[in-house]
């Protein structure tokens, strides 16, 4: 008796927290939102299965999902065993000739696929794609001292939006093509934000291996704006790994997303706990 007046307390909860997503569910009815997944999530089986359930549900409850990955311990991990050197300059991947060819096998391969399956067996509908799909990312050099590294200039969104006539989750490779037929690796926050820029999305999480941006005693700061986030970089409160971080969430306001959110893509569920409750996750950072 006790065994099943808690499971009928836990159908309860669970009724009630239907309910009280339902004004968040018309909010979002037919938005796009863009998710940059990466992090340790992309490496634990049970997370991406818990991170694909949630895609599957955005999808099934009218939103319109895209996924941007990274992939950087598979790319390192791929390189050694392939006795491939590569340095680092300012937090960016040397790319040469033989790098490229790896990243992109590894990350349109064996990167993307992987999501796509996992979305797939929650029931969901999804495709693999890279930024050189249909001319999707164009690119040019970032540096010359970063070899095929590139920075999107131009985001065609039209095969995307295909997808989402169809009711298809595009999951994006952050590769793009250069003007004269080159690859380009791109850093994956920098591709996600210009697709979501490009799609003028409603909602860029970029889910982080941290609760979200802190002040100066530590605490997340659950909502700022562009002048908060320059007040905090310049007194180097915003320090670090953040800065590319809050640099390509303001980048991203200015191609016109509506809001950017920076989130610890290790809690379960965090996406919906952002879209569809009231206390939110991470860190949202509007225009003003």
């Amino acid at each position: 008796m006790k065994k099943q007046t808690v499971m009928q307390s836990d159908w309860i909860a669970t009724a009630r927290t239907l309910n009280q997503a339902l004004p968040f569910l018309q909010r979002y009815d037919n938005s796009i939102v863009v998710i940059k997944f990466g992090g340790n999530a992309m490496g634990d089986a049970e997370a991406m299965d818990s991170f694909a359930r949630d895609i599957v549900l955005m999808r099934q409850v009218g939103l319109n999902p895209v996924v941007v990955h990274g992939g950087g311990p598979m790319i390192n991990d791929m390189l050694d065993r392939l006795n491939i050197e590569s340095e680092f300059v300012d937090g960016k991947r040397v790319t040469d000739e033989a790098a490229v060819e790896v990243v992109e096998m590894v990350l349109s391969g064996r990167v993307n696929k992987r999501i796509v399956q996992a979305i797939n067996n929650q029931g969901g509908r999804a495709v693999g794609l890279s930024g050189k799909d249909a001319n999707m990312m164009v690119c040019d050099p970032a540096s010359p001292k970063l070899g095929f590294v590139g920075d999107p200039v131009e985001v065609d969104p039209a095969l995307l939006k295909q997808l989402f006539a169809a009711e298809i989750v595009p999951v994006i490779a952050p590769i793009g093509a250069g003007r004269d037929g080159e690859t380009f690796n791109v850093n994956g926050d920098t591709a996600a934000g210009a697709i979501a820029a490009a799609l003028k999305a409603d909602r860029f999480l970029l889910l982080t291996d941290v609760a979200g941006v802190k002040d100066a005693t530590g605490e997340v700061v659950t909502e700022l704006n562009r002048a908060k986030v320059n007040e905090l970089t310049k007194s180097g409160v915003i320090a670090g790994g953040m800065i590319p971080k809050t640099e390509t969430a303001l980048k991203a306001l200015d191609g016109g997303v509506r809001a950017v959110v920076i989130l610890d893509g290790r809690v379960p569920n965090a996406c919906l706990l952002e879209l569809f409750t009231a206390h939110g996750a991470g860190s949202l950072i509007r225009e003003t």
